[in-house]
């Protein structure tokens, strides 16, 4: 595999969060490197209705609506005129530097197809994040000297913040069978990624995932996920059975265990009966990962 070649470029796919992806494409426009183009693919003409117009290196467009769906809008939108694409969260705040070191990562090392950056605080396991929480943690950590890099291939892309070399994407989407919030998603294309590279965790990228609650699937299709696209993943062979079984079981027993004392921003009783859902037909052999899109 050769070095990288030509240019940046930055997808967001967002449902929901008109001004916080607007706070977001305006993060990247303070990049050291700024991306030389962003596309961002909404489900509606409000999801993108904040974003300036005008601009030459800023594309908004209506796409299908679930997140594999609107990530291979943006592939096709962005063709194949970059030397490398980024995808971020529609609520993920980024170092200032994520955007340089990582093309410093991939000029400095040819044979890394993709790479991943630190999660330094994630709300997806609380109530969420403020957007000025996550620019005081970025700010602060931006601050402080970098030391040398550590490339830990044990970790596979984490869909907020994740970037891949395009000579490497050559032929692959994203699974439009996993529908809606696409769970694992990251999962599956890292795995099939690492057939033609190497993929991991960088330490010298950084930001915060805010965890942003408007947006989001309910629980019952996103518990429902949790179990079927684990168990299509393992079948499909993306993912290790153990892995798969571990992420499901992990998922089934955590709303278990709060389903009678829920947190306020998550919806454990629907998500727990989503897992028996999947379960059940699973058992009947009739398990799909679509079948979370009709609930």
């Amino acid at each position: 595999m050769t070095s990288l070649g030509g240019a940046i470029a930055v997808i967001i796919a967002t449902r929901g969060r008109p001004a916080l992806v607007t706070e977001i494409v305006g993060a990247l426009d303070e990049q050291s490197r700024r991306p030389d183009h962003i596309f961002v693919v909404g489900c509606s003409d409000d999801d993108i209705s904040l974003l300036p117009t005008g601009r030459p290196d800023l594309t908004a467009a209506v796409g299908r609506t679930g997140l594999t769906l609107q990530r291979n809008d943006g592939l096709r939108l962005a063709s194949d005129v970059f030397g490398a694409l980024a995808f971020f969260d529609d609520d993920f705040w980024p170092s200032r530097f994520w955007l340089e070191n990582a093309l410093a990562l991939f000029d400095g090392d040819p044979s890394i197809a993709g790479l991943t950056g630190q999660v330094l605080a994630d709300g997806i396991s609380g109530p969420g994040l403020s957007l000025a929480e996550a620019q005081t943690i970025v700010a602060a950590r931006d601050g402080e000297p970098s030391g040398p890099t550590r490339f830990d291939e044990s970790f596979g892309p984490y869909g907020c913040n994740m970037v891949f070399r395009a000579k490497a994407m050559t032929g692959m989407a994203f699974d439009e069978r996993l529908p809606l919030y696409g769970w694992l998603e990251d999962a599956d294309f890292g795995a099939r990624l690492k057939r033609r590279g190497r993929m991991g965790r960088a330490d010298t990228l950084w930001g915060v995932h805010l965890g942003a609650r408007g947006g989001r699937e309910k629980g019952l299709r996103l518990g429902y996920s949790q179990i079927a696209n684990a168990f299509y993943l393992a079948r499909k062979g993306s993912l290790d059975w153990r892995f798969a079984a571990r992420r499901a079981a992990g998922n089934l027993a955590a709303n278990m265990l709060r389903f009678a004392a829920p947190e306020l921003h998550i919806d454990r009783r629907g998500r727990l009966f989503g897992n028996l859902l999947a379960l059940g037909d699973l058992a009947l052999g009739r398990v799909t990962p679509e079948r979370a899109a009709d609930l």
